[in-house]
């Protein structure tokens, strides 16, 4: 496959401002690492998702790119022909070795694309408030999944799920709903059918495109990965912010989803993270069509 190649003095800029970038984006939870503080809203992006400042931090261009060193710094790419699906280029430079990494991950390319794709194909659906957070403690007193106590109490949070339509599409959701709330739920998504009820205006399904991306390393240039986890704490936010969980100690306000007020908030902040995704999704599915019609013999993108 051809390659863009990129001298050291360019290629570098990009690197130390990436690893900048996420260094800002990880501070937070490298300190909280030292003293043993939780946060609630920015840990899910490490704990759930099991991000790792290091790799995080490591740049990337994405497949079809040709590092070079230049005559005044030479030495720069010899590192990166150990790192894992990296190979010398025909141009004498060190790029992805695309066809090594559908050798071992073709699969998860294409189901990532395919899901993504078909994500982004349909309408967004913004009807739902929120309420698999409360379907996750619901009928469960205060034994709740995180230290933060319950901004209406059991009781008042019971009260919520049952005068409400719960429609959660998400499976990696509605695992974590306690027995009493799985029947309650006008869909029981699985799995298998993940790929046909994802729908763009899903909040975990809007998070999701970081462990996607992430899982796309290094095919995808890293600013893109971090594009994506910053979307995915932004999403977050709302998450917390939106469920029966007092988030005050965090500065956040309650998005009160039992009000009228607050689903007209929450439903104008989910199309808000649709409209943000959009973009993403459609870069994550055309550099998945590139690098499998590159890592194909005789492919071409």
């Amino acid at each position: 496959m051809p390659h863009s190649p990129i001298p050291y003095p360019q290629w570098s800029l990009r690197e130390a401002a990436h690893a900048e970038r996420a260094d800002a984006a990880t501070a937070g939870w490298r300190a909280r690492r030292l003293t043993g503080e939780k946060h609630e809203i920015d840990d899910f992006l490490f704990t759930y998702y099991k991000t790792r400042p290091g790799p995080l931090r490591r740049w990337h261009p994405g497949a079809g790119i040709s590092l070079h060193d230049d005559a005044a710094s030479p030495g720069q790419i010899s590192d990166r022909l150990a790192w894992r699906w990296h190979t010398r280029a025909p141009d004498g430079g060190v790029t992805v070795d695309v066809e090594a990494f559908l050798a071992e991950r073709g699969g998860t390319v294409t189901y990532i694309r395919d899901l993504v794709a078909a994500t982004a194909r349909r309408p967004a659906n913004v009807g739902c408030f929120g309420l698999h957070e409360w379907a996750m403690v619901y009928k469960q007193g205060d034994d709740t999944r995180h230290t933060l106590p319950l901004r209406l109490g059991a009781s008042g949070t019971d009260e919520v799920v049952e005068a409400h339509q719960i429609r959660c599409s998400h499976f990696d959701a509605f695992r974590f709903f306690t027995p009493e709330a799985v029947p309650l739920n006008r869909l029981q998504p699985t799995r298998d059918d993940q790929p046909a009820l994802e729908q763009p205006g899903c909040l975990h399904a809007g998070m999701d495109l970081f462990k996607w991306t992430n899982k796309l390393v290094p095919l995808l240039p890293s600013e893109l990965v971090l594009d994506c986890f910053e979307l995915a704490r932004d999403i977050r936010g709302l998450d917390m912010q939106a469920s029966p969980y007092d988030v005050s100690r965090f500065g956040e306000d309650a998005v009160m989803i039992e009000t009228p007020e607050g689903k007209v908030e929450y439903a104008r902040r989910q199309r808000d993270f649709a409209d943000r995704a959009a973009p993403l999704r459609e870069r994550i599915v055309a550099l998945c069509d590139r690098a499998l019609a590159d890592g194909t013999p005789g492919g071409t993108a």
